[in-house]
């Protein structure tokens, strides 16, 4: 008795040991929160088991709850919004000195020989190709673009030349046809400017200009699309996985009919910021509705919002855990810490393919109906 306060005796070594053994922590010690971004979302916290060797090891106490491990089909899928339209658009330049003359108006549809724009009263002929004009083609001309004209000419019914290289005297006397009938100088020369290239038929999107302006080199006259119906989808660059060239997508039209399609294209786009923002790194998706099915289902709609799912990825008939199963051990890699009876033990597993929450694992023990420790 010291000051009236009781002094209880210190207890022998051997308490004092037991005592410090049960205030051990379980083996599931959150050391640090590691983040799984798994496919379906984000999951998990990644746990240290105590187990050693690629064996596992043996828990010191039961997990919080279990979960079965079950078998299923898993399948990485997502759900975004797209726009049905006729997919990106892009810019027609002038390539000509002069004055606008003339103009489509916004939704006309122009095919390739037909008039796209008009420049000191005389047209711009649209053409079918994947390159611009850069240079007037004459006699005595080669190259790839020469062919590339020598191809439009001779679809649009003109003869009496070889579709190759070389601007002949031969291309120059069909040349003089077509520009007798599209009502110009029959000079047999293609000057830089008449012709405007596209990768197909186009539909006028919006007109930059007006009739009446000066035309002029890298002057914007007209943004255009494709005429096929088309999805374009925004995805966050976390989300890329989910586009691939290709790969096939359902599109749910309004009125809830589903269609299916391909990705065709694939893009990333910068989109600036606003009022000081930094600017935003986007995928962008371009999906055509190309098949008969598709194109009578969306024919009804210009314009709509609609819902495009992706599948990344699908495994049939796999084992499966929930994600915050998953413990990280110490030896590396990933494990389950399975519950037998009144014990448990961590297992080392593979993982697969992650969704919904839920990740692909095989490994020894690991079977259907199997018991696993996961957090509350």
């Amino acid at each position: 008795m010291t000051g009236g306060v009781a002094v209880e005796p210190a207890p022998p070594k051997e308490e004092r040991e037991r005592r410090v053994r049960r205030r051990r922590p379980r083996a599931r010690i959150a050391l640090g929160t590691a983040v799984l971004v798994a496919a379906g979302g984000v999951g998990a916290v990644a746990a240290f088991g105590d187990g050693g060797g690629s064996g596992g090891g043996t828990a010191t106490g039961l997990p919080p709850a279990t979960a079965k491990v079950a078998k299923q089909t898993l399948k990485d899928a997502q759900t975004e919004d797209g726009r049905l339209g006729y997919g990106p658009a892009h810019t027609v330049t002038s390539q000509a000195k002069g004055t606008l003359t003339k103009l489509p108006e916004s939704g006309d549809e122009i095919t390739r020989g037909h008039e796209l724009y008009e420049v000191d009263g005389a047209p711009v002929v649209l053409m079918y190709g994947s390159k611009p004009s850069y240079r007037p083609l004459r006699p005595g001309t080669e190259g790839p673009d020469v062919k590339r004209f020598e191809a439009n000419l001779s679809a649009l019914g003109y003869d009496g030349f070889t579709v190759d290289d070389e601007y002949t005297e031969d291309t120059a006397g069909a040349v003089r046809e077509w520009q007798d009938d599209i009502g110009v100088a029959e000079t047999g020369i293609v000057e830089l400017g008449r012709v405007a290239f596209a990768d197909g038929a186009v539909r006028v999107d919006t007109v930059q200009a007006n009739a009446g302006e000066p035309s002029a080199p890298g002057k914007k006259v007209l943004d255009y699309t494709g005429t096929a119906k088309a999805v374009t989808v925004e995805l966050d660059t976390a989300d890329q996985r989910m586009a691939k060239e290709g790969a096939a997508v359902e599109v749910t039209l309004p009125e809830n009919q589903r269609v299916t399609a391909k990705i065709d294209e694939v893009t990333t786009v910068i989109e600036p910021g606003e009022q000081g923002e930094d600017p935003a790194t986007k995928v962008e998706v371009t999906i055509w509705l190309g098949s008969a099915k598709a194109k009578k289902a969306a024919a009804g709609y210009a314009l709509a919002s609609v819902d495009v799912t992706f599948t990344a990825g699908e495994r049939e008939g796999v084992l499966t855990v929930p994600v915050a199963a998953l413990v990280a051990l110490r030896e590396g890699g990933f494990g389950v810490e399975v519950v037998r009876g009144g014990a448990s033990s961590y297992v080392p597993v593979e993982t697969g393919l992650f969704a919904d929450g839920k990740v692909e694992v095989s490994g020894p023990g690991i079977a259907e109906g199997v018991l696993v420790g996961v957090p509350k």
